[in-house]
């Protein structure tokens, strides 16, 4: 609504006269309200004497006490990295504007906008683009990161993640109380995604917290603290919201989940329990728009106890290496071995020279114990092996001709880069007249390696798989079977042969080493199809 403040002309005094009796009106009612609160009201002390109480009702913990002894133990990290960027166009090369006058202004526009005739060091054309010929010289120029960490003992050293200082040329920490100070990266280790770093040459008395020796439970509070945004000593709380979660980054995953609030540059900070001990360390989010949405993952206080151990010691990471390709267990699997549980982790391929190959392990074995600990999957198969050092003597119980059965394997060095093992020369193929058409029920068609180029001299090529086979899923053009229940095939005759046999025997199942590229797996294949 809007309002004419001009008065009418005729009648403009009288509003003027009647503006000026309610502003008086007004303070005169103020006034008198002053002048009689008094008798009507009481003295105005008499409203403090009986506050409103609330009822009294149970508070959630506080975490003040455990973040005010903690906090000065955790870091900011600040990471200097060399980036490498083509130099911007000069103007002799960019012919809309080769021609324009010095101080003509779209000149001056892009000059100001990092289009130069001259960079700073940089002599003629020469001096622009290097070699001619070869476009503009990249120049050198560094770029800032940020992360957390956090002090584990007294003479500076301090854990932080691996991607936070991977490509570090400078390190600097940042105390609670606003120091500063250089530190040198002592070893990472990308496989769990933790570093080491160390205060350079400092001689301070740093404060500094202890790794948690227990996992936590399920739905216990946990305290994070870290560096998020460059803000610094930011906390934030929650729960542990699971355990050993794998998220895919790495061989050896195994991850806590929390849902205290973790963003950029929380990453390598402290997550704490009730008692003001490391149990995680702060290392990835899962989020749709990058920010915190409640699901933050960090590496258990027990691994990071064993890396770090080793990179204070060595430097890197030495970890057991058995020397096998292994995959899961699934209920064809189980029945095709007279297993009655999916549990433990299935030989694939034992690579050729390695220390599973050398104490007897075989391709069909399913590996079910680690020095009598029992083996759930593949992936915790590898994380066993892995905590255990390399030298040592281990006790492998695997599952071989419907019995289980212990072979003693002493462990390798993990190699920076395992090649997997090609699979050994089998017996020559023999010719073979027989159709694939024997295996019509199961939708596949079958060649010997030998009749197709480039396939070897090992195992049945799969020529086709039909798109309404019971194995579309499992198998593909290309595949090699190299063994069916354990025998080595070379004609397809063989596989079908096979296939009858454990018909007859009352097996349900049958598995088949297949070859896939480099790789090696078995497959299930029901003999009540054949």
């Amino acid at each position: 609504m809007t309002i004419n403040t001009q008065p009418h002309p005729d009648t403009g005094g009288i509003l003027k006269r009647r503006r000026t009796a309610l502003l008086g009106s007004v303070f005169a009612v103020a006034l008198a309200g002053v002048l009689v609160a008094g008798p009507v009201l009481g003295p105005v002390t008499a409203f403090a004497q009986n506050p409103i109480q609330a009822p009294a009702v149970n508070q959630p913990p506080s975490f003040a006490d455990i973040v005010e002894a903690v906090k000065p133990a955790v870091v900011g990290v600040r990471v200097k990295t060399e980036e490498r960027q083509a130099a911007s166009p000069a103007f002799e090369d960019m012919p809309l504007f080769r021609d324009l006058p010095k101080d003509h202004p779209l000149r001056r526009f892009f000059d100001d906008f990092g289009f130069q005739q001259e960079r700073p060091g940089q002599q003629g054309r020469e001096g622009r683009r290097g070699r001619e010929g070869q476009g503009p010289r990249s120049e050198r120029r560094f770029g800032m990161a940020q992360g957390s960490g956090f002090f584990i003992s007294a003479d500076g050293y301090a854990i932080t993640n691996n991607h936070v200082v991977e490509k570090a040329e400078e390190v600097e920490l940042t105390t609670d109380d606003g120091g500063t100070f250089k530190a040198k990266v002592i070893g990472t280790d990308p496989r769990t995604d933790l570093a080491l770093l160390k205060v350079d040459g400092a001689k301070k008395n740093f404060p500094f917290v202890k790794l948690a020796s227990t996992t936590p439970r399920i739905g216990d509070w946990v305290v994070a603290i870290g560096n998020p945004f460059g803000l610094g000593g930011t906390v934030t709380a929650g729960i542990v919201s699971a355990r050993g979660r794998d998220i895919g980054s790495g061989p050896y995953d195994d991850f806590l989940q929390i849902d205290a609030a973790v963003n950029r540059g929380n990453s390598g900070g402290p997550t704490f329990n009730m008692q003001g001990e490391v149990v995680g360390v702060n290392t990835a989010i899962f989020s749709p728009s990058g920010g915190n949405v409640g699901i933050a993952f960090a590496v258990p206080s027990e691994v990071a106890s064993r890396v770090v151990a080793s990179l204070r010691e060595n430097g890197s990471v030495t970890r057991g290496w058995l020397g096998v390709q292994i995959q899961p267990i699934t209920e064809d699997i189980a029945a095709s071995i007279g297993r009655d549980n999916t549990d433990g982790a299935l030989v694939a391929e034992a690579q050729a020279g390695s220390p599973a190959t050398k104490a007897g392990v075989k391709a069909g074995d399913a590996i079910v114990k680690v020095d009598g600990k029992p083996v759930a999957s593949p992936r915790e198969l590898s994380r066993m092996i892995a905590n255990l050092e390399p030298g040592k003597s281990t006790a492998l119980t695997v599952w071989r001709d419907g019995k289980e059965q212990t072979i003693s394997v002493e462990l390798g060095k993990l190699p920076d880069d395992p090649k997997m093992a090609r699979a050994a020369p089998g017996d020559e193929p023999e010719e073979d007249t027989q159709s694939s058409a024997s295996l019509s029920a199961f939708g596949l068609e079958l060649d010997s390696a030998r009749n197709l180029p480039g396939a070897g001299n090992d195992g049945v090529v799969v020529t086709n798989v039909d798109s309404d086979s019971i194995l579309v899923d499992r198998l593909k053009s290309g595949d090699v079977i190299l063994e069916v229940g354990g025998e080595k095939v070379n004609r397809p005759s063989q596989v079908a042969e096979i296939l009858s046999a454990a018909k007859s025997d009352g097996k349900k199942a049958v598995l088949l080493r297949v070859k896939s590229g480099d790789s090696t797996r078995f497959v299930a294949i029901p003999t009540d199809h054949g």
